[in-house]
């Protein structure tokens, strides 16, 4: 997960998306935090690609798909 890349979060990555989302990643916290975990700053896009929020999410790594690697 680096900037740039666009990433789809439903309840694999975590329980908060009930209804998946997609996001940018504007860059990776290095915030402690539990083993398997970590949090984002990110973009949450609309239907065409576009920002309509700026969020900070607690997700797994292991269980977020890259939809669109970023520069």
């Amino acid at each position: 997960m680096k900037a740039g890349d666009v990433l789809r979060l439903d309840r694999a990555a975590s329980v908060q998306f009930m209804i998946p989302i997609a996001v940018r990643v504007i860059r990776r916290l290095d915030w402690p935090t539990y083993h398997g975990w970590c949090w984002i700053d990110c973009y949450q896009l609309d239907s065409r690609g576009h920002a309509i929020a700026r969020r900070t999410l607690f997700v797994q790594p292991e269980h977020v798909r890259c939809v669109h690697a970023g520069g």
